[in-house]
Parts: structure tokens; sequence; C-alpha cells
């Protein structure tokens, strides 16, 4: 049977991965390369990293069943709550093993790339949480539509510096991100918000939000009596929150995985960020995946209105599980996910990011029947998209 979770000892899966970097850049990597594996499985880095998720991050997160939902589409659908976590959303899932990785490797200094805003936060406040120098780079028009986030995280310490070129979103806050670090080899360490970049990033991100699968197991267990669901959904646009969602069922052939991309205004309109449609196998920020670009492989701009999911590429472990058939693909356009905003708000109480409102939207494309357990992971909570809730409340209505 075909392993999806582990990459090669290089980091491909598939035909995707790896890690093509500068030279400037191969020690940092390979410290990284070299160490993460056994820091991860060491026994005092587990107690502590553990004994944060639960009293700090506020975890296990509640597997809540949304029978308002469940009763509109005829199916059992179960919302995993990240949008509990402290911070608001799973990314501080994440941030939280990396700035311990990052004090076991001897680093005193924390950058890091945002889109939404929610990495940024989250890396924000374990800096905070760790007496740590933070500098989160964040596009320009990010910067605008998500200033709640940015105020928060220089409330918590952090110094926002924006990107100002190319389309001033996730990409370019990236790029920046990626310079800063070939400046400062030595005291500096990368902590990288989704699983992208070059290897070992797309597998440490992912085995630290497998926490929300593993739990999922446990809950799904103890309310419906099987582990397995017959689907999981998750937004995806690097795919961090979709990998941990994914990650222990990406061996159960019977567990339908469906990945939820943003369309924007149509995949052909010329303004979309559905990678697995759009992407050509291509090289980005350090590693081979799934890629929008042109004829002459120049990166095509993304769109989304949603902050989180306007990246024009996805991780590499994405792009496998789309190669291989593992996963279903499904691209939801702007006006379908902010509809899915106000279902989910009217139906269950509960006001969804964005982002995750592509999840949401995706339910009536699902297929699943009434005996069927659906889990669609609640990637984050709503707060920081109000301003544009209520820019597109005619959407909503």
């Amino acid at each position: 049977m075909t392993t999806y979770k582990e990459p090669t000892a290089r980091g491909y899966y598939g035909q995707f991965g790896g890690a093509f970097i500068p030279e400037m850049l191969y020690p940092n990597v390979e410290e990284l390369r070299d160490n993460y594996l056994n820091i991860l499985a060491d026994p005092e880095f587990q107690r502590e990293y553990q004994m944060l998720l639960r009293d700090f991050v506020g975890r296990p997160t509640p597997l809540f069943e949304a029978k308002r939902l469940s009763k509109k589409y005829n199916t059992r659908i179960f919302l995993k709550r990240e949008d509990l976590c402290h911070t608001g959303a799973h990314k501080v899932n994440n941030t939280v093993g990396q700035i311990l990785l990052a004090q076991r490797l001897g680093k005193t200094r924390i950058i890091a790339e945002t889109g939404a805003g929610q990495h940024g936060v989250a890396t924000a406040t374990v800096c905070a949480l760790m007496g740590m120098e933070c500098i989160v780079y964040m596009g320009s028009v990010d910067m605008e539509r998500q200033r709640p986030n940015v105020e928060r995280m220089r409330l918590l310490g952090a110094e926002v510096r924006p990107a100002t070129s190319g389309s001033q979103t996730l990409k370019d806050a990236t790029n920046e991100a990626i310079r800063d670090w070939i400046s400062n080899p030595v005291d500096t360490h990368y902590i990288i918000g989704s699983v992208v970049g070059p290897h070992p990033y797309p597998d440490l991100v992912a085995r630290l939000q497998a926490i929300i699968s593993e739990e999922m197991r446990k809950q799904l267990l103890e309310k419906t009596g099987s582990e397995l669901p017959q689907y999981v959904v998750a937004c995806v646009g690097g795919g961090s929150n979709a990998a941990g969602a994914f990650y222990h069922f990406l061996d159960e052939p019977s567990v339908k995985l469906v990945a939820v991309e943003a369309a924007g205004h149509g995949i052909t309109s010329g303004h979309s960020a559905a990678t697995s449609v759009l992407g050509k196998p291509g090289i980005i920020h350090g590693s081979r995946t799934l890629l929008m670009q042109d004829e002459d492989g120049q990166i095509t701009e993304p769109y989304s209105l949603s902050a989180g999911l306007d990246y024009p590429g996805i991780g590499p472990l994405h792009a496998y599980l789309a190669a291989e058939g593992r996963a279903q693909f499904i691209s939801i356009e702007d006006e379908q996910a902010l509809r899915a905003v106000a279902e989910c708000s009217r139906l269950e109480g509960i006001i969804p990011a964005l982002e995750t409102a592509h999840a949401l939207a995706a339910l009536g494309q699902l297929g699943a029947g009434p005996d069927d357990v659906v889990v669609i992971n609640l990637s984050g909570r709503g707060d920081k998209d109000l301003e544009t809730y209520m820019k597109y409340a005619d959407s909503i209505q």
C-alpha cells in the first residue's frame, strides 16, 4: 500500500518537494534537516510541547456535531473547532512546536511570513511567551485587509515589516522573509507557517499540525463508534490545516479527503487561486510543487478575497495527493464562501474565518449520504474578517 505521510530522505512526495535553495541558506536548512526528527522524538521536547498545547493553546479542541447544518445537507457533519485555539486558528500548533525547536538549535531571533495574519499572530504570541525577538513580513495589501491582526502582532511585541513588491500579498511576504534569513543565517530561525518551502519544512509543519487528526480519530470513536469518517474536508492555500486534518487518515483509503481551494472570481476569470486546476509543476520558495505560472514559467498572480488562500502554489504533499488522486480538490468562488459564512453563523452560531468558509461551501458538492460522517476542519474564527464581511454584506444576506 502507498504511504502518503512521509517524504523521501531528500524531501520528495513523488515528483514534488525537495530543497531548491541558494547556497547561502544551505547551512540553515541542513541544520534543521539533520536535527528536526531527533528533536521532535525527544521525550523532553514532547513533554514541553504537549504541556503547552494543553495549557497554553487549549487542546484538545472540541469536535462539535453541527446538527442544523447536518439537517440541511442530510448527512452527519462534525466541525473540528480549531477556531477555539489560543490566537483563533490552527496556526499556533505549529509555532509552539517550532519555537521549542528553535530554542534547542540555539536561535535567538525569529522571522515569519503571514497572509491573513493568523500565522503572524501565532508567531508573535510564542515569541512573547519565550522572550524572543520577532519580525513578521506581511504584504502591504494584506496589512490593509487584515488590520486587526497587524495591531495584535504589534501589541505582542513583534515588528511587522510590509512587503511592497509584486502583488504585495503572501508570496511577496515569503520572498522578503527568505531574504532576511539569507542575511541573518546564524542567529535566526524562520518559522514557516504552512506545509511549503524547502525540505524539511513541509514534513515538519505537517507533523506539528497532525495533532488535529490525532484528536479527530479519538473523538470520532467516542461520538460515532468509529475512528474513520467517510469525508474529511479542509481549505487549502499552502495547506497546513488540511495537512493536519488529513495526516492520520492519509493511509486509510476508505476516508475521502477533500481539499478546497479558492477560485476567486472563477477558475477561468484570471482572478483565482485554484492551483490544482491552473497550476503546473514548478519551483517556488524552495520546493517543486504545482504552481500558477505563464508559458515562460513566470509566476502568475493569484487572487482570493481570502488573504490566507491567496497563494500561487500548494504544498508539495498536497500536489502529490492531487496527482495521485488521493485527495479530491474542489474550487470555491468568493461569493460561495461568503454565503457559507452566513449559513454557518446563522445555523450553528459560529462565525468562521473566510478561509474556513471555503471548506464549508463545499458541503453541497460532496455527495454525502444520510449515513455518512463528514468532518470539516474549522481552521479559524471570523473576527479578523469582519470588515470584509461588512463590506460584502449584500453577498452574505
